[in-house]
């Protein structure tokens, strides 16, 4: 069932965990530290985590164990170069994906009017604000507001960053998902969920790789949340 994402986001600041690997230890670890939902790569090299993410047949088999788990989770289904096809949508549809997103340079307009998964776009640091404040009338329910260049992955959160953040949510009316390309801290998340952040999705940045340490930075932030 799609929406289980949106449903959660309508009451309170979320966490999302994006798992550095599509691996259900990793997800269960999240899972028992108190992520609200996942997230999960295919066909796309991630910047933040360095991990290249396979086509959906070689990543299905985790796909499947981490979804097992029960968490709404969503899916970043390619860039670009290797876009994903609507019969993988499709099957991902079927696997019982909640949500996807990609970036909007990366983003085909068929995806706009995709059925039975809800649909996400994120914003970069190259995004007009103008034209954030029109993705929802494009068909898009969710945004993710991934407005930090590369080169400033992992820096600090600055008031800058704070500053384009709350001019983000005053032009859409869409949920609201900031990610961790910052090395946004816990104690900066309650600051975030006062500007309306809809959900904070903490990855690689903050969490590693392993799952000793994705669980206990979930703990962390999870705490901040009111998650304790």
């Amino acid at each position: 069932m799609s929406g289980r994402l949106l449903a959660l986001l309508r009451d309170r600041t979320r966490l999302i965990v994006s798992l550095p690997v599509n691996s259900p230890a990793l997800a269960r670890a999240a899972v028992e530290a108190g992520a609200d939902a996942l997230k999960v790569h295919i066909n796309v090299r991630h910047e933040a985590s360095g991990t290249i993410f396979g086509s959906l047949g070689e990543e299905k088999d985790n796909l499947e164990g981490i979804l097992a788990l029960g968490l709404p989770t969503g899916i970043v289904p390619g860039v670009a170069a290797s876009l994903p096809s609507p019969d993988d949508m499709h099957e991902l549809e079927a696997m019982g994906v909640d949500f996807f997103d990609l970036y909007d340079h990366d983003m085909p307009l068929w995806l706009a009017r995709w059925q039975g998964m809800t649909r996400g776009i994120a914003a970069s640091h190259t995004t007009p604000i103008e034209s954030i404040a029109e993705f929802d009338g494009v068909g898009f329910e969710l945004l993710e507001a991934a407005i930090i260049p590369h080169d400033g992955y992992g820096q600090p959160l600055t008031a800058a960053d704070v500053a384009v953040y709350r001019r983000v949510r005053r032009a859409t009316k869409l949920p609201m998902i900031v990610p961790t390309q910052r090395a946004i801290q816990p104690e900066d998340v309650p600051m975030l969920a006062g500007l309306g952040v809809n959900a904070v999705m903490v990855g690689a940045i903050v969490t590693g790789r392993d799952a000793a340490s994705l669980a206990a930075a979930t703990e962390r932030y999870a705490a901040a949340l009111g998650r304790s």
